[in-house]
């Protein structure tokens, strides 16, 4: 049976819900915490590869392995041991421990709340033609997170253009944000469907699928997308 479609009213608090002004801030909170441990992962994996890449030079070397003290340094919260690497990788790194080093930075003055630090450090390697596109693309949507109640509905959408595309690696959280851009717009019908595409799309987490498919459905786009807390049958 097909469910009734929400009323006007019931799906006006469903958004203001989803968008007040608390909760984004909450989410920027959660991500960056989350960001953080992701980050650190992230670049144990790339120092590993700019070490085998570059093994046959003592500078890389030596640079993978301040890298490493690097990473041990947060993770132990020696903020001032890992500042100092961070400065020296920063000013005397390859391309690629520069960007490791400033998007540690960036993430830790996020966390501490300095914020103004943080969007400047994202701002300048968004813009960095010499970072890995990928590296470009976080930083980008970390930038636009941590000042998104500060910009206007039209201009999330179109700084993540790029990213909310289906194929893209970052489809998921960039979809979302634009979703969420287009509603405060008053677009909804796009926004509706840009949130199925999200909801659908398998290689998104399932946290965020399924918080997509629930604000599309109170825009009046139909998902059908089985629940992530079900597992799948096995046979």
């Amino acid at each position: 049976m097909a469910s009734t479609p929400p009323t006007e009213e019931a799906f006006l608090r469903e958004v203001d819900d989803e968008l007040r002004r608390d909760q984004l801030q909450k989410m920027v909170r959660h991500y960056g915490r989350i960001a953080l441990v992701g980050l650190l992962l992230l670049l144990v994996a790339f120092a590993g590869f700019l070490y085998w890449r570059q093994a046959s030079t003592k500078k890389a070397e030596a640079q993978g392995e301040e890298m490493s003290a690097l990473i041990a340094d947060v993770q132990a919260s020696r903020k001032a041991e890992a500042a100092k690497k961070i400065d020296k990788l920063v000013a005397e790194g390859g391309d690629g421990y520069r960007i490791a080093a400033l998007l540690t930075k960036a993430t830790l003055a996020a966390d501490r709340g300095d914020t103004k630090s943080a969007i400047g450090i994202y701002a300048g390697i968004a813009a960095d033609e010499k970072a890995a596109q990928p590296y470009r693309d976080v930083s980008l949507i970390r930038q636009t997170l941590l000042e998104y109640d500060s910009l206007a509905p039209q201009q999330v959408i179109d700084r993540l253009k790029p990213l909310a595309v289906e194929g893209n690696p970052f489809f998921g959280t960039a979809g979302e944000m634009t979703a969420v851009a287009m509603i405060q717009a008053n677009r909804g019908a796009e926004a509706g469907r840009l949130l199925a595409a999200v909801a659908r799309d398998k290689t998104v987490p399932d946290t965020l699928r399924t918080r997509a498919a629930r604000l599309a459905t109170s825009l009046g786009v139909n998902v059908d997308v089985p629940s992530a807390a079900a597992p799948a049958d096995k046979d």
